[in-house]
């Protein structure tokens, strides 16, 4: 299955753990990647995600002719090192988010993910998203808000585990 969507990863846990971002044309996709990228998550793929499953998991990597390539609007499409594949933990629809939302879960392939609404373009997004990944999306197989719900604190040295 190809998606237009994208997809980054960051190292949580002792695996990579890979945030699938979707939404319209223009919404903010690569943007909000970009920014991610800054704050030492990884690219998978942009514009673009192949999907498959595995033992009960989703994954994604990138159609080979966009691998290892972001569009940065304004200036080009730009050679970015990247990751051959990732598991897919977390999913992002670009939009306007509730202020607390109900739970939510996005569906591909028979599988359901972890699903937050962000406005990409916002300067704390890319905050956001990791802070999501990090108690959200701490795996597929984990309860939803499991970590939040029960107090337990994130280890020290915050989110960059």
């Amino acid at each position: 299955m190809i998606l237009h969507a994208g997809l980054i990863a960051a190292f949580r846990g002792g695996r990579w753990r890979g945030v699938l971002i979707e939404g319209a044309s223009g919404a903010g996709k690569s943007d909000l990647a970009l920014r991610c990228l800054d704050r030492g998550f990884r690219l998978v793929a942009d514009d673009r995600v192949t999907l498959w499953t595995s033992g009960g998991r989703l994954y994604g990597r990138a159609p080979e002719t966009l691998a290892g390539r972001i569009e940065v609007r304004g200036l080009d499409v730009v050679a970015e090192p990247a990751l051959a594949w990732s598991g897919v933990d977390l999913a992002v629809r670009c939009g306007t988010p509730e202020r607390i939302p109900e739970r939510a879960f996005l569906t591909h392939l028979g599988l359901s993910t972890p699903l937050i609404t962000l406005a990409p373009l916002e300067s704390s997004a890319p905050v956001k998203l990791s802070r999501a990944l990090q108690h959200l999306g701490g795996g597929q197989e984990g309860a939803y808000l499991g970590g939040l719900a029960a107090g337990v604190s994130p280890p020290p040295g915050g989110d960059s585990r």
